[in-house]
């Protein structure tokens, strides 16, 4: 007997195939059969014309802390999401020895936005070595499969302490470097990962700690993985990494190298498109280079007294840890306003702001007399009132003593242009972030962004290729087996979804459910009949099912 039929389904499988309509069984956690099946089976769902897909397999998630302590991953089972990969841009919470544990913690709430109370009280340190942490996971019995980077960031820490994020390594401490990385991919880490981000900063302020590598420290830990035959390198680019570095060390290595972010930016508008036809044209000399998209706007809620997205302008490095008063001070100075007006003036790559005030709006005024500003844009107040946007951003800020919650989209908002980009073979669709900037933005549902407004609403996808992008492309790239197809034998990682329906909530919501109670933003699906992992089910479309024992995996075992 069948542990589960899906019968009446319309089957996109993953591969890209033209999608058909059967019956679907599941034993033991894998796909046993596929076709007209009328035997009686543990559990019955009829489809009725539904679509049913593989899950999506998101290789770009932050659930490094969260999975110590919400073993259902959510909100990304409930989008759909049956495999994360964490780890990303360096930033894993392993390996870390006790007496680095408080400073990973600091940094990983400045650069990934989440409260650093929460981190304290709800990191469960019962680990030291990275495979200790992947057990640690495995027996919190995760509702989601789960693939892991061990960091750069989190090494340097591990070996250096509080100097990681201030000077160059040593030739010691970089071969203690060495022995953690290979260490931890022996253990089943299923690559490295690293940035050069000038937007990750730690707590305080201070650059991620990968920041502060050299060249030569960056070859000898991605040598790592040349040396084992095995693994992924994921690359947080910086404004000066050059797609031609990263093919250098694909090539040195014989390893595929993933580096994010391939972004559509109205201010730089060749830079995205130029580094996918960079990756293409190192495919023609035999090296994997690829460039990660994302398939919505990179939207973000903040106020000023946190203001994450303008935090990497130069112009706010005198700010960071200031307190409300001297913030209020400098947003209301002319001189502060007059230095701001300068470096927006002096875009840099890299940045997430540029000064576009057609695309921020007034999300929640702080004072019931101000509401009629809500979803109106900054440019369009300061033409009202006959202000240069940068007074009228400012003088809002500092009247509501910066209670102001603004929404801004940075990038990715034409979609005219974004459109060939994520078509590119040499594009991966992924940067949900999931798991971090909790506190401003929540874009875990891209999935169903893809699947509803690409596909649905612009046509621009068949669904049987958006499919694809989500599922077998990202999974093959990451080499990881027997994830995102529908086939007999594999994995009963599923979803079922109405495409005339499908889609995130439009605006994320704030739940008050991280450790100590502090809130953080979710999105809820539109749409969604169900998730599978590994043949049960941890979310019906409505809620998390929260089976006894969740059904996640683990991953330590990688294509070559």
């Amino acid at each position: 007997m069948h542990d589960l039929i899906i019968k009446g389904a319309r089957i996109v499988d993953g591969t890209g195939s033209p999608a058909y309509t059967a019956d679907l069984g599941v034993a033991d956690g894998r796909i046993a059969e596929i076709g007209q099946l009328t035997q009686p089976a543990r559990r019955t769902v009829d489809a009725d014309g539904l679509v049913l897909a593989p899950g999506i397999v998101d290789v770009h998630t932050h659930y490094d802390a969260q999975l110590t302590w919400d073993p259902t991953a959510s909100p990304s089972t409930a989008l759909g999401v049956t495999t994360v990969v964490m780890g990303n841009c360096g930033f894993s919470i392993a390996p870390c020895p006790p007496e680095r544990r408080d400073l990973v913690a600091r940094n990983l709430s400045e650069v990934e936005g989440m409260s650093l109370a929460s981190l304290r009280s709800g990191i469960d340190w019962q680990f030291e070595r990275f495979g200790e942490y992947l057990d640690l996971v495995q027996s919190k019995a995760p509702h989601v499969n789960v693939a892991a980077f061990v960091g750069h960031s989190t090494v340097r820490s591990a070996v250096m302490g509080e100097a990681a994020s201030e000077r160059r390594a040593s030739l010691n401490e970089l071969e203690a470097m060495r022995r953690l990385v290979a260490d931890s991919l022996a253990a089943g880490a299923v690559g490295f990962a690293s940035s050069h981000s000038e937007n990750h900063n730690g707590y305080g302020g201070v650059p991620m700690p990968s920041r502060m590598a050299d060249e030569a420290e960056i070859r000898t830990l991605v040598g790592v993985l040349g040396e084992a035959g095995r693994g992924i390198y994921q690359m947080t680019a910086g404004p000066n990494t050059s797609v031609a570095f990263l093919e250098s060390l694909g090539r040195d290595n014989r390893r595929p190298v993933i580096f994010s972010s391939v972004f559509q930016n109205d201010t730089f508008p060749d830079r995205g498109p130029g580094q996918l036809r960079d990756c293409a044209a190192a495919g023609t000399r035999g090296v994997e280079v690829y460039g990660q998209t994302s398939c919505q706007p990179l939207t973000m809620e903040f106020t000023l007294a946190n203001a994450y997205p303008l935090s990497s302008l130069d112009v706010w490095d005198d700010l960071r840890g200031a307190d409300t008063a001297t913030l209020m001070r400098s947003f209301a100075s002319a001189d502060f306003r007059q230095r701001f007006r300068a470096t927006l003036g002096t875009p840099k790559k890299g940045k997430l702001f540029y000064g576009n005030w057609a695309r921020v709006q007034v999300g929640a005024a702080g004072t019931p007399a101000r509401a009629r500003l809500e979803g109106r844009s900054i440019a369009d107040i300061a033409a009202e009132q006959g202000a240069d946007p940068v007074d009228a951003f400012f003088d809002l800020a500092v009247a509501e003593e910066l209670a102001t919650l603004f929404s801004a989209q940075l990038i990715n908002a034409d979609e005219a242009q974004l459109e060939p980009m994520l078509k590119h073979a040499n594009g991966v669709i992924a940067l949900s972030d999931a798991g971090a900037h909790l506190s401003f933005l929540c874009d875990a549902g891209y999935g169903l962004h893809l699947l509803g407004r690409w596909v649905r609403d612009r046509g621009a996808f068949t669904l049987e290729e958006a499919v694809r992008q989500l599922t077998s492309k990202p999974a093959d790239i990451y080499r990881i087996p027997g994830r995102g197809r529908i086939a007999v034998g594999g994995h009963a990682d599923l979803m079922l979804f109405d495409p005339a329906r499908i889609a995130p909530s439009p605006r994320p919501r704030r739940v008050p459910d991280l450790p100590g109670g502090d809130s953080r933003m979710v999105r809820d699906p539109i749409g969604m009949h169900g998730t599978w992992v590994n043949g049960v089910a941890v979310h019906d479309g409505r809620d998390y099912t929260r089976p006894a024992a969740g059904p996640g995996q683990v991953l330590r075992s990688f294509n070559a």
